[in-house]
């Protein structure tokens, strides 16, 4: 349990049952006065251990009239819902979750994560026979034999000693949707995915990149927080947090979306240094040597420390707009709508690998939830169900990427962003904050990893063999914290261009010889490419300057930056 502290410093939980254990750290979000877990039903013949929010747990409260319930937790109604239903309660729950629930009766148990993975969970199998089931890997990977990542959208039981997937929209089988495009549904589809995550009884805040996505989470909920629960509590002025380099395109361009709102903004610089230090922590606690997955989470790391110093404990953010609407620049050169839709679906399915254990770890390594409300089940449908035509990418009609998006909230009336934040080029968030903070972690993993150590990395390291000094830098520290094969098996590998799929880097010619994470290695497309002569990792040192310690003045609180 001390290992997952940060992820619930609130309350600890512990339950038994015979043989059976279950463990909790509390982070309150909901109801957090009564809200303390293990969870029960009313005769505690059924206790449950969750992660995540339900938010439609007060229209499942009012179908469980014959139940009696003991919180005002969102997580109570799961137990009664068991209780009703058996196990196939789960597609019921609208929300980001992971659980494990006991029947005392039988000493049987379920586990179930959510449709995407916003919420991380591993399972594991002991050599005693035990089954371990974790929310960070850190938490099981010394007691198990075999251990790996629990799939999305799925639910493991103890009966069947296996996985069976609950999730099954229409999308996931890749066919070609047909639904014409309607701004206006789409509109209102995201709007309602924002609102219902505004459910909270803690302070919040929007994370604020500049960029659309962020800035579009930011403006519909500041226009729709006066009135809500939350701002009766904690009053209808929004915050937002933004981090970045001294002089990044993040830093500009949030500070303008903050003032056309009206949040109260707040800015954290790093310098490379900075992040440089964290690394480690970072990988420790992401759990991953992915390699735009580190350089994204780091700034994300540093941010998530400063905003819960301020008493915030759940952010909103922006994740998974560009997977389902084709926004990652590479998406310029889909050939066809069928394979831009089939490249949505790949990278939708892998999101639990990428960003949302990015938002997810990062966040919770400092006790503070993120919300996405671009999974929103109900709005992935909508937004999946769209002829894909409509996403293509088509300069000389002056459809960018995500067109469909900005024109959805292309609002002359009432505008919600100003035009040029609407249609911003999209920009990777590890590229946004500062472009010296890529160029300053390959000069760093130069200076630390030899020549004569990548000429032997295939012997080192025969799986996912790391091609750049970058990621033998990530994976040499990976393994010191995480040795066991099944650790590594848990990351993801392949070709990458600018966050493709291996698939999608046959698109351009180009590209097989530029392979990169990084935004700007879409050649053509990004507006600061890299130089196509040059050659990525570069022996050249980065200029790295400190920025000058500033005041962050907050309400009765100053920050040191």
């Amino acid at each position: 349990m001390n290992r997952l502290k940060h992820r619930g410093p609130d309350w600890s939980g512990l339950y038994q049952h015979r043989d059976s254990y279950l463990a909790h750290q509390r982070l309150a979000i909901v109801d957090p006065a009564s809200g303390d877990q293990p969870l029960f039903n009313e005769d505690k013949s059924v206790a449950v251990t969750v992660n995540g929010e339900i938010y439609n747990h007060e229209e499942l409260r009012k179908k469980l009239v014959n139940h009696k319930f003991r919180t005002g937790s969102d997580c109570d109604v799961i137990a009664h819902l068991y209780e009703e239903y058996g196990e196939d309660f789960v597609d019921m729950l609208d929300g980001i979750f992971s659980f494990v629930l006991l029947d005392t009766r039988d000493n049987s148990f379920i586990v179930a994560r959510d449709a995407i993975g916003v919420t991380s969970l591993y399972i594991g199998w002991g050599l005693d026979g035990s089954v371990w089931i974790s929310s960070e890997m850190k938490g099981l990977n010394d007691d198990c034999e075999h251990f790996e990542t629990f799939p999305p959208g799925h639910l493991y039981t103890s009966k069947s000693r296996g996985f069976r997937r609950w999730y099954n929209p229409p999308w996931f089988s890749e066919s070609i949707p047909s639904v014409p495009y309607d701004p206006l549904v789409l509109r209102r589809a995201f709007e309602n995915a924002v609102i219902k995550r505004l459910m909270t009884d803690v302070p919040f805040g929007v994370l604020l990149s500049g960029g659309l996505d962020s800035s579009l989470v930011a403006s519909i909920t500041a226009r729709y927080l006066a009135g809500t629960k939350a701002a009766k509590q904690w009053g209808s002025q929004l915050h937002s947090f933004c981090v970045g380099l001294e002089g990044s395109p993040d830093l500009k361009a949030a500070k303008e979306v903050a003032d056309y709102l009206g949040t109260v903004h707040h800015e954290f610089h790093f310098t490379v240094q900075d992040g440089i230090d964290a690394i480690e922590d970072v990988i420790y606690h992401i759990e991953t040597y992915d390699v735009t997955t580190i350089r994204a989470s780091t700034p994300m790391f540093l941010m998530s420390r400063k905003i819960k110093s301020l008493g915030v404990k759940m952010v909103i953010s922006g994740e998974g707009s560009d997977e389902i609407f084709g926004g990652y620049l590479y998406f310029h050169k889909a050939p066809n709508k069928e394979e831009l839709h089939r490249e949505t679906c790949h990278k939708i399915k892998a999101l639990h690998q990428y960003d949302c254990l990015r938002a997810n770890k990062a966040t919770s390594a400092w006790g503070l939830e993120a919300r996405v409300p671009f999974l929103d089940i109900e709005f992935i449908n909508v937004a999946m169900s769209i002829d894909p035509e409509s996403k293509m990418i088509k300069k000389d009609q002056g459809r960018i990427e995500k067109w469909i998006l900005r024109k959805a909230f292309d609002d002359e009336e009432r505008p919600y962003l100003p035009k040029h934040i609407l249609y911003r080029q999209k920009e990777q968030f590890s590229d946004g904050v500062g472009y010296s903070w890529i160029d300053g972690l390959k000069a760093h993993a130069a200076k630390n990893v030899t020549d004569k150590m990548m000429l032997n990395a295939s012997y080192i390291f025969p799986h996912n063999t790391p091609t750049t000094k970058e990621a033998y830098y990530y994976r040499m520290i990976f393994e010191r914290f995480f040795p066991q094969n099944s650790a590594r098996l848990t990351v993801p590998g392949g070709a990458s261009v600018a966050c493709s799929t291996a698939k999608a880097v046959e698109w351009d010619v180009s590209w097989k010889n530029n392979l990169d994470p990084s935004g700007r290695a879409a050649l053509g497309v990004h507006l600061s490419a890299y130089d196509a002569e040059a050659p990525l990792i570069s022996n050249v040192p980065s200029k790295v300057i400190d920025s000058i310690p500033r005041m962050v003045e907050v309400p009765g609180v100053a920050i040191h930056t």
